[in-house]
């Protein structure tokens, strides 16, 4: 018997959707986002917690989706980058990217952009500090990071604006 003979049922919300899937118990949820489910917005990049590419939220927090196994995900809300679209429209948090050029390479996208929106859910006006926090969990190589904050900024303030009624 392998350690993948042992599995669990994981009855879970991934993007507003129910789903009940038995799993091996050393499934990661990276795994289990891309290969059980087909959401491939999730990269994996260093697979060891270091550059937070796999970031997804669970229950509204910010997780590495590369350190998580799927069964602690049991009875919880998984949102992954794929959550974000809205009939088509980019949220916020996209727009900000593509407006202040916020990715080159793109590949850290994904979970840079779950790590802020995890942020503004929590902090919807963060000061830059805030956001360099928020954010600490995510490597960037391409960026420096000046445009990656400039993006959660503009996505802040478009947000606040959407909430007052304000012209953006």
């Amino acid at each position: 018997m392998t350690d993948t003979d042992h599995r669990t049922i994981v009855s879970c919300s991934v993007n507003g959707r129910r789903r009940d899937d038995v799993v091996p118990d050393n499934m990661l949820l990276v795994d289990y986002l891309r290969e059980h489910i087909g959401l491939t917005g999730t990269k994996i990049g260093c697979d060891g917690g270091e550059c937070g590419c796999c970031t997804v939220l669970v229950d509204g927090r910010p997780r590495h989706a590369c350190l998580t196994l799927a069964a602690v995900c049991n009875g919880t809300d998984i949102e992954t980058i794929e959550a974000l679209d809205r009939s088509g429209r980019l949220n916020a948090l996209q727009r900000g990217f593509n407006e202040k050029l916020g990715a080159q390479c793109g590949f850290c996208t994904p979970g840079m952009i779950m790590a802020a929106e995890g942020l503004l859910r929590d902090n919807p006006d963060p000061t830059e500090d805030d956001i360099r926090q928020g954010l600490a969990a995510n490597i960037c190589r391409c960026t420096g990071y000046v445009k990656i904050i400039e993006a959660v900024q503009f996505a802040a303030a478009e947000l606040k604006n959407e909430k007052t009624g304000a012209a953006a």
